[in-house]
């Protein structure tokens, strides 16, 4: 439905000419991010939901790597438009138009798309549930994993049943009664101010003025710095995706691409104000200030992108219970949104205003990143390599540089006492397979 919605307003946004005025281009664009707005909300929780505890950081990143492809694929459409053709109505449609590709793909796709296990056992859907679980993980439902899995999840439900109930206010009931959960939606919420504060999507939306404060002259040349940009974010998503997230874990990311990026945001933002860039020449070449601003600028990014740019998203998906967790993210996705509106509304004043070229944005991006760091050392659990049942758990715990290792022992303990239950019942425990998808 949701991509719908989205496919509709980018229709509508591509009829928008000079004698309709850009009322086609309001209507469309609003219909667009609500579209984009609850996808954002969906997709997360549903990967989350289907992904093996070992392996859901990185399938949890690939909606991340999809962002970045789209904005690699946006920068790079914005320079070759800038390029080859003459100022038109046709120049700013394309990018319009091109909306119609990912829009309609995703709403073809989502008739193949398995209903998540989860939901439809919190719904009483136990058959379909079974069903889909099975298809999902490629195994038996006989098999340990499979049976291990299922009693996890129906342990939850009931406890989450004894708790707050069913039905469609559950989960609002479930945030108002407990402080725990209050709490938890609070940290979803505030990683992602963290995240805007950091400058981000002032550079996605702003990238041109970034790059002209730091000497970068000319249209093409700053569609070009640019491209580059999104070449690096989206390579560096990669690397995130296939080496980091469920290697090192979310709090280790977190910490280390606040400290770097600040570091780098603190020298970019002094090489700005102690040199006018405004009074060199209108050309794209720079010197060795600016190529050294430049390196650091691409140095932030390779701090951030493989850090802040997806874990809070990763982090969101899995942190709420199932009675809660449509609602958790959807309150993330809505912080999301309202920072990035927050930081990218006042951009251009703030480079007005703070500063000789704007320094002082660099400055407060870097007290920002700073800041951050407290907040993720303190309050923030390593979530990597736990299941989703054992959140409840993990949030009890203080500090949190000690719950991942507390609750990862609790849950093998579990998980042994479980297998040997099971080979006395005289289940299937096929080990040799239960290991391979453990470790997948």
């Amino acid at each position: 439905m949701w991509s719908l919605i989205f496919l509709v307003g980018a229709g509508l946004m591509t009829g928008a000419t000079g004698e309709r005025g850009l009322g086609l281009i309001y209507g469309g664009r609003v219909l667009a991010g609500i579209g984009v707005g609850a996808c954002s909300m969906i997709v997360p929780i549903y990967i989350s939901e289907l992904a093996p505890p070992a392996v859901r950081g990185r399938l949890v990143g690939i909606y991340e790597l999809g962002w970045q492809i789209g904005g690699l694929v946006g920068f790079w459409i914005n320079y070759g438009l800038s390029k080859t053709m003459a100022p038109s109505r046709k120049q700013w449609l394309i990018p319009f138009a091109i909306q119609l590709i990912p829009c309609g793909l995703l709403f073809i796709g989502s008739f193949w798309v398995k209903e998540s296990p989860r939901w439809l056992f919190s719904k009483g859907r136990r058959e379909e549930a079974l069903k889909n679980l099975t298809w999902i993980r490629h195994l038996a439902s006989d098999e340990l994993y499979m049976v291990e899995e299922v009693a996890l999840i129906d342990s939850a439900l009931a406890e989450q049943s004894r708790g707050v109930g069913s039905g469609f206010w559950s989960p609002f009931r479930a945030v108002a009664r407990s402080r725990k959960t209050q709490y938890r939606f609070l940290l979803g919420g505030m990683l992602f101010l963290w995240q805007n504060g950091s400058g981000i999507n002032a550079i996605n939306y702003y990238s041109p003025t970034v790059f002209k404060s730091i000497g970068v002259n000319g249209t093409n040349a700053g569609f070009l710095t640019t491209g580059i940009f999104g070449v690096v974010k989206t390579c560096l998503t990669l690397i995130w995706l296939f080496f980091l997230i469920d290697r090192l874990g979310r709090r280790k990311l977190l910490l280390v691409g606040a400290l770097g990026g600040s570091i780098c945001m603190w020298i970019i933002g002094g090489y700005i104000q102690g040199t006018d860039v405004t009074a060199g020449p209108k050309e794209t070449s720079l010197g060795p200030g600016g190529i050294a601003a430049i390196f650091f600028f691409y140095l932030w990014t390779a701090f951030y992108t493989p850090t802040w740019n997806g874990t809070p998203w990763v982090l969101n998906s899995e942190i709420f219970d199932q009675s809660t967790r449509s609602l958790g993210q959807a309150s993330a996705a809505a912080n999301n949104w309202f920072w990035n509106f927050i930081i990218s509304r006042f951009t251009p004043d703030m480079f007005d205003a703070m500063g000789p070229s704007g320094c002082g944005v660099y400055y407060f991006f870097a007290s920002m990143m700073l800041l951050s760091i407290v907040f993720v050392w303190f309050l923030i659990p390593e979530t990597k390599g736990i299941p989703l049942e054992s959140m409840d758990r993990l949030f009890e715990i203080r500090p949190a540089s000690s719950a991942h290792r507390k609750v990862h022992a609790e849950d093998a303990a579990r998980d042994e006492e479980f297998r040997q239950d099971a080979d006395g019942a005289g289940l299937d425990v096929a080990k040799e397979r239960l290991e391979r998808v453990e470790k997948v």
